[in-house]
């Protein structure tokens, strides 16, 4: 069915209606246009997220991506990443194949209907003008006509009149021959007009305008096939992504099915285990025989046989043993050392000054040192407790003696491969240089070998460092898989912890402490004596001979839980006695009922001093 035939008259409906056409497929460009930006969007938003959740380098959280869980969750987003990638394609894709052409097309669209309306209008004033030339020579041939009839009559009635002269007559009648001459002339004008319009007329309507109107059907039909055609490209963008969008999902899957616990529990013990053995039975202990008791080997005032245990010189029952928590109110529950070690791994050390680090650090190793020459070897409890509190002070010894045996293979292990990497590269470095200068040697015009021998020395001597390095971690890390004997205490002094610091040995025996029901120290006065414990480092700490004297009051303006080694919980309003003022590190150390003691933060207490006490002095 044609336009020009069925529409012949539908002139400016038809340009309202192409117009409307391209109006469509520039909406349906711009539909186009904004899916591509959600799909950049989309791709960017997915790249950040892979990449916010992407393991740090360098970091903890790179550690923890060795399980098989947080391996899957990591190719999830890698395999994310690349699923960002297909979206990216998607937009790529629409774009140059359907963007960029309908926008090209819309452009000569828009010009071809411009051409074709400019013809048809072209058509319709020639036809107008037609029209209007046969209009002009239809009124000039009526207004002839009556000038003739008029003519006519007046000729007629001049010669009925006997009154005129033959003269007025004659000239009547050539006045109406005139007009009818002219009525002639324009009937035979008007009537050839008249065929030439009729023919323009038809030619009109059964010519160009159906001609016209065809392209302009042609046009459109173009263009209806055109956006069907994008519309077909917009689908199969889509549908070529889907297979490499079923891989990434494929991918997922198969990350999600490599899970394996039963590894990742193994990991868990290799990342965790100290290698400690399990504390065995303690004895029964015997308060029946005063004179004869017999104490186990697990008990910190052990000793071993023929030998008198070391204690602290001086009479006091209530001196704390070092780093044993005596505080009774509120009363604690005991736990058990694995949740001992869990709380000190997860709370956060709490270091007020140089002073404390100090004091705690000279604590830990003077308290270790006391232990081992008390019972003769060193317990596990030691050797946790040794490790703990050194994590708690940020000391980390260079032989990482402070790790229990397990991590601390690990720990040397891992140094020594580093250590091996770093000499490899290293020897590399030294072998490129060496053929370098055999390179001078042979062509002297390409560089002077002379200016390598200061790198090469210089490379080779980090070389000889290194290997000195690795061989002293190796030792150490043969020494805890058992292939050589344990270091001397000497050997262990020197790994770091006790670097910077100058320790006298304790040369003689402290006197026996007994152990009363209630956790507190007693003495026997019939083996008391009088020992000296040689340790300038740690004076304040540890040689008071006698219970430090009160030296005020303090009130508790809030109530503290001492859940920390050598603090003590005060409830909100109680008086305790005040021993020793704050140094400077944030603590005072209180006392109550004689025989409990401990730190509490001096913000915590309201202290009133007795400025008579020995030893009320204030330290800024």
């Amino acid at each position: 069915m044609s336009w020009g035939t069925e529409l012949w008259d539908q002139f400016d409906n038809l340009e309202k209606h192409t117009q409307w056409g391209i109006d469509i497929l520039e909406k349906y460009i711009k539909f186009v246009k904004e899916r591509t930006e959600i799909e950049l969007s989309y791709a960017k938003q997915l790249r950040n997220l892979s990449k916010k959740y992407q393991p740090k380098k360098n970091s903890k959280e790179e550690e923890e991506y060795k399980y098989t869980a947080c391996k899957a969750f990591l190719s999830t987003l890698n395999e994310m990443n690349d699923y960002a990638g297909q979206h990216e394609v998607i937009s790529e894709n629409m774009t140059s194949q359907i963007t960029v052409d309908l926008m090209r097309y819309v452009q000569e669209l828009k010009q071809e209907r411009k051409s074709n309306f400019h013809d048809g209008r072209k058509a319709q004033q020639h036809i107008e003008t037609c029209w209007k030339q046969l209009e002009s020579s239809k009124r000039r041939f009526e207004r002839d006509c009556k000038e003739a009839d008029r003519a006519q009559q007046y000729f007629e009635k001049m010669d009925a009149d006997i009154n005129v002269t033959k003269a007025d007559v004659e000239k009547a009648r050539q006045q109406a021959q005139i007009r009818q001459q002219m009525a002639e002339d324009s009937k035979a004008d008007y009537s050839l007009i008249l065929q030439r319009f009729n023919q323009e007329q038809w030619e009109y309507y059964h010519t160009h305008i159906p001609n016209i109107f065809q392209k302009i059907q042609e046009m459109e039909e173009r263009r209806i096939v055109r956006i069907g055609e994008s519309m077909k490209t917009y689908a199969e963008v889509d549908r070529q992504v889907i297979p490499i969008i079923g891989k990434c999902l494929d991918g997922i899957v198969k990350a999600a099915e490599s899970i394996d616990q039963k590894n990742d529990s193994q990991l868990v013990v290799e990342a965790y285990k100290s290698g400690f053995e399990p504390p065995g039975d303690i004895e029964f202990e015997d308060y029946t025989q005063p004179m004869k008791r017999t104490v186990s080997d697990n008990s910190l005032s052990s000793s071993k046989e023929g030998k008198p245990e070391l204690r602290f010189g001086g009479k006091s029952r209530g001196k704390l043993w070092p780093f044993i928590k005596k505080n009774k109110s509120p009363k604690q529950p005991k736990e058990p050392l694995s949740h001992r070690f869990n709380e000190f791994m997860t709370s956060k050390p709490k270091i007020h000054c140089f002073r404390s680090l100090k004091r705690g650090t000279q604590s830990l190793c003077y308290h270790k040192e006391l232990m081992k020459r008390t019972l003769g070897k060193p317990t596990h409890a030691l050797e946790a407790r040794d490790y703990v509190l050194s994590l708690k002070l940020g000391v980390t010894p260079e032989d990482f003696s402070n790790f229990p045996p397990e991590q601390r293979r690990k720990k040397l292990q891992q140094k020594v491969d580093d250590l091996n990497r770093e000499i490899q590269k290293e020897t590399d470095q030294r072998d490129a240089i060496t053929k370098m200068k055999d390179v001078y040697l042979k062509n002297p015009q390409m560089g002077d070998p002379a200016s390598l021998d200061q790198k090469l020395t210089e490379v080779t001597q980090n070389i000889e460092k290194l290997r000195l390095e690795a061989q002293k971690f190796e030792a150490w890390l043969a020494e805890v898989e058992g292939r050589l004997p344990a270091r001397s205490e000497q050997a262990r002094r020197q790994s770091g912890l006790y670097d910077g610091q100058t320790h006298q040995t304790v040369t003689n025996c402290a006197q026996d402490r007994e152990s009363s029901p209630d956790g507190s120290y007693t003495e026997e006065q019939s083996q008391e004596s009088e020992h000296k414990v040689l340790a300038p480092d740690f004076d304040d700490e540890f040689d008071d001979e006698e219970p430090l004297p009160a030296i005020g009051t303090c009130k508790a303006l809030y109530t503290f839980e001492g859940q920390n080694e050598g603090t003590i919980s005060v409830v909100e309003g109680e008086t305790l006695s005040v021993i020793e003022e704050d140094k400077g590190d944030g603590w005072t150390r209180i006392r109550r009922n004689e025989d409990e003691e401990g730190y509490v933060p001096t913000s915590y207490v309201e202290v009133y001093l007795d400025k008579n006490a020995k030893g009320a002095k204030t330290y800024i």
